[in-house]
């Protein structure tokens, strides 16, 4: 038998390493832009067309490279970042592993141009599915331009699956964000089909991150700063009260390199504790710089997860420094036994012999049962009866409390009138009931009674779920209807929820929302869905944007349904929230005309069923 086992082209083995390195156009970008950064470049322009699918071009007054380097870049595990084993120990630039530039001419077109500053002429090289077209000296500027065209023409199953242009650059401004906080030092540009999305100069941390995100930063923002054996941490953190329903304003920085670590995230949000409104998430860009040789980038192709060698130490000075920034600038509470008025003042003294010990007094004959009425113990009244005189104006016991247990004549002759093919149903409620009469329990579940029991209603899961194929139904039909704001209001977004916005619009606006942009990263919400109520319009269209951004999947109807269940957990009714016989029976109409009464939009129970006979075995066993 002859052998089997072969050596991969590289053209092959080039196409299953991109699969990891470029999984979208975003990829391709944060690699171009690193290598640009550890070129040593001061100035860094990206140029986007068609969200990256047809053409991406990162441009940079770096180094540049020579002839050999050039055509040598493109090479699998080809790089000038490390040279053994060791240097993985000390790494201090963005790339390392010499992948990148191989994989993104395995399945692109790739145009090279570059040039050092001691060479009189620079190269170009033309690169298409790994293969070398055409190489040519030519005169050109310090520094280098790599320009990639039609990303995945030769993979089509991975460009089919790319999302719509709205995503796509939401994913590329994210990533020139991160590279562009990273470096306040260095001048970057985004450009996006021929207009100018982005233009940050040189400057402080402080002035790229209002750059970024606004002017309006600049009072939102509390310094961060800590220096320790293990490591030091600086960056800036902001204030609770502008704690914003969506993520996306959270950065964490290793030696600079852009990480996701929920347990980092967690130390942050831990020194918010008791001081930030729920569900919202603080903005913080924070840089921790480490020994190289305490920490493993080497965990992913895309460089985004970290291995610590002491993570709880890391955790606990994080927390330490923030809780610290908060309480310094007044925006925590803390405690200061130095200032002049101590707990000592709140003592008054008093000679030994003035004290008194403490007494208590208590009525050895008290009855809880013992009524006023001491004849009616003997005058043949019913048990039901005392109890109801006892409890009733019986003096520091609440009013009404026992109409909770009385069953009152209307309830215990009460009829049920069904359809004559209803009177042998299966135990299930039915909207053919007349006289019906509902409880609510804590303001939070509906009883009702049925044929063979009793069900329990889960009042916010089923309003849920009746929203829910409500909007879903708008959706289909195009009929939202919308209520006119008294005045406009304007919100404010980063570039990447602007983007988003942008692709959600059409649908928003079957909804009823009333949008309109303003300005480069701002929309003027005009009105809102009408049957939305007296709502904050605002956290209304942010949770919106942070149930669509963390939704699992990418679907087009998947994206809808979010929509849909996004709003109408927004516009349900509230556990907690009273509701007279009407509105229970009205809810408990609407939720048995739904085509799954049964489930909420989480899928978890809206309602669950008591037999008569459950009840009786649960007696039974007392």
């Amino acid at each position: 038998m002859s052998d089997i086992i072969q050596l991969l082209p590289d053209a092959v083995a080039n196409q299953i390493a991109a699969g990891e390195v470029v999984q979208r156009p975003s990829s391709a970008v944060k690699e171009l832009m690193e290598n640009a950064i550890d070129a040593g470049a001061d100035r860094i322009k990206l140029i986007i067309r068609d969200a990256g699918k047809s053409f991406i071009q990162v441009i940079d007054n770096g180094c540049g490279m020579s002839v050999t380097d050039a055509r040598l870049c493109f090479e699998r595990h080809a790089t000038s970042k490390i040279r053994k084993a060791e240097d993985l120990f000390a790494i201090r630039t963005m790339g390392f592993r010499g992948e990148a530039m191989a994989s993104i001419a395995a399945i692109a077109q790739v145009e090279l141009k570059t040039r050092r500053a001691e060479d009189e002429l620079g190269t170009v090289i033309q690169i298409e599915g790994s293969q070398v077209v055409d190489q040519q000296p030519e005169a050109l500027p310090e520094g280098t331009s790599i320009c990639v065209k039609n990303l995945f023409y030769n993979v089509p199953a991975r460009r089919n699956f790319l999302k719509s242009n709205a995503v796509e650059m939401r994913h590329i401004i994210d990533e020139f964000q991160r590279s562009a906080l990273a470096h306040p030092e260095i001048f970057f540009s985004l450009h996006s089909d021929g207009q100018e999305v982005f233009h940050l100069p040189a400057g402080t941390l402080k002035q790229r991150i209002i750059h970024i995100f606004g002017n309006n930063y600049n009072q939102k923002l509390v310094p961060v700063e800590e220096d320790t054996t293990i490591l030091s941490v600086h960056g800036f953190v902001g204030k609770p009260e502008y704690a914003k329903k969506t993520r996306g304003e959270q950065f964490f920085f290793v030696n600079k390199r852009f990480v996701k670590d929920p347990y980092l995230h967690h130390a942050v949000m831990n020194a918010y504790d008791g001081i930030l409104a729920a569900d919202t998430y603080p903005l913080y860009v924070l840089f921790i710089e480490i020994d190289p040789a305490k920490i493993d980038i080497n965990v992913h192709p895309t460089k985004t997860e970290i291995k610590y060698e002491d993570e709880k130490a890391i955790y606990a000075i994080l927390r330490s420094a923030v809780k610290r920034s908060l309480g310094r600038y007044n925006i925590a509470p803390s405690l200061d036994f130095e200032q002049e008025t101590s707990f000592s003042n709140f003592i008054t003294s008093k000679p030994l012999e003035e004290i008194q010990a403490p007494t208590i007094s208590f009525n050895p004959n008290f009855n809880p049962f013992h009524t006023e009425d001491d004849a009616s113990r003997s005058s043949g009244v019913s048990r039901s009866s005392q109890y109801s005189s006892s409890f009733e104006h019986k003096s520091g016991i609440p009013q009404n409390w026992d109409t909770l247990y009385k069953i009152t004549e209307q309830e215990s002759t009460e009829q049920l009138h069904l359809r004559p093919e209803e009177k042998e149903d299966d135990g299930l409620w039915s909207p053919a009931v007349r006289q019906r009469q509902f409880f609510q329990i804590h303001n939070r579940y509906i009883v009702s009674q049925i044929h063979s029991g009793f069900i329990l209603i889960d009042q916010q899961a089923a309003h849920e779920r009746i929203l829910f194929e409500h909007y879903l139904e708008q959706l289909d039909q195009h009929k939202g209807t919308s209520q006119q704001s008294l005045f406009p209001v304007t919100i404010d977004l980063n570039a990447a929820d602007f983007a988003l916005m942008s692709d959600l619009l059409p649908d928003l606006q079957t909804l009823g929302f009333q949008l309109r942009p303003f300005g480069k990263t701002t929309y003027i919400i005009d009105g809102i869905p009408a049957d939305l109520g007296n709502v904050n319009e605002t956290t209304v269209i942010e949770q919106l944007l942070e149930d669509v951004k963390n939704s699992k999947s990418d679907l087009k109807i998947s994206k809808r349904e979010n929509l849909a269940k996004s709003l109408a957990r927004s516009a349900a009714i509230k556990a907690g929230t009273e509701l007279d016989n009407d509105e229970m029976a009205e809810l408990i109409d609407r939720l048995f005309a739904c085509q799954s009464p049964n489930l909420s939009i989480s899928g978890k129970p809206t309602l669950v069923t008591f037999t008569l006979q459950e009840l009786l075995e649960k007696f039974d066993k007392i």
